[in-house]
């Protein structure tokens, strides 16, 4: 692994061993976590298949500069920070966004191409309201915690399960995953549920792949589903996974579907 410093941004970069396929991945982390979330598994076994994979740590995330003022960035900064990465490298990646992560790869599409694109669990075009009122009436005491959680404050141990995992994750690492997580940007929710939606119009739309997971309590299939329809394309749910999918024991249920897809489309 090779963890680096791109200006003042934390990257992750796992290089393959042998020839290297032409096209590089970039991994974009959703709300409250960082580049590490990406480097449980995704990194480098997506290296084993011969990419260079990225992961980027949004600014006021993880290592990346700005955490002691973090509600004054935007979707547009972490666009900006996504735009900065790709840059960097030789050649364009592919963008594969988590969550909020896939807001903001929507957002990037807006004003720059890329070869291929992967939303998983994405926020979906049409914001966060509709998640967010599903989640009011089905899991008020697990709204309330993430919101908390977004303050500054800790959540419930068991509210992070709940948000993230479907599987009955073990004790010791549910808590490594606790002391990782951090507080989001009150101005990037707020531009993500109403303020800098993406706009299909000004939209350069390269080959997408639409994932969601079948119990996910924050983006349910639902939304996953609304999401596709409107990239014109086909959602595929990922059985036995929720939220925090490729952190699950089962991740390979997540990573299995990308590469299919990248070798499909010739990338």
């Amino acid at each position: 692994m090779n963890r680096t410093r791109l200006g003042k941004l934390e990257v992750i970069h796992r290089s393959p061993e042998g020839a290297a396929q032409a096209t590089p991945l970039l991994f974009v982390h959703g709300a409250y976590t960082g580049a590490w979330c990406w480097d449980e598994y995704f990194l480098s076994w997506f290296a084993e298949q011969g990419y260079h994979a990225y992961a980027v740590s949004l600014s006021g995330h993880g290592k990346s500069r700005g955490g002691a003022y973090l509600d004054s960035f935007s979707i547009a900064d972490y666009v900006n920070d996504v735009a900065e990465v790709v840059a960097s490298l030789p050649v364009a990646p592919v963008l594969i966004g988590h969550s909020m992560g896939g807001m903001v790869v929507q957002k990037y599409l807006e004003r720059h191409g890329a070869p291929g694109a992967v939303l998983m669990a994405s926020v979906p075009p049409q914001g966060l309201l509709g998640s967010a009122f599903g989640l009011a009436f089905s899991r008020p005491n697990l709204l309330g915690d993430l919101n908390r959680l977004m303050g500054g404050g800790q959540p419930h141990m068991e509210t992070l399960r709940q948000a993230l995992f479907h599987e009955v994750i073990e004790m010791e690492r549910l808590q490594r995953y606790y002391h990782l997580c951090q507080p989001e940007s009150h101005r990037a929710i707020w531009d993500m549920s109403l303020f800098d939606l993406p706009s299909l119009s000004r939209m350069k739309v390269p080959p997408m792949l639409v994932l969601g997971a079948e119990h996910d309590v924050l983006i349910p299939p639902d939304q996953v589903r609304m999401t596709a329809r409107r990239y014109d394309t086909e959602a595929l749910i990922l059985p036995g996974l929720g939220h925090g999918m490729m952190m699950e024991s089962q991740w390979r249920r997540a990573a299995d579907p990308i590469r299919a897809w990248l070798k499909l489309e010739g990338l």
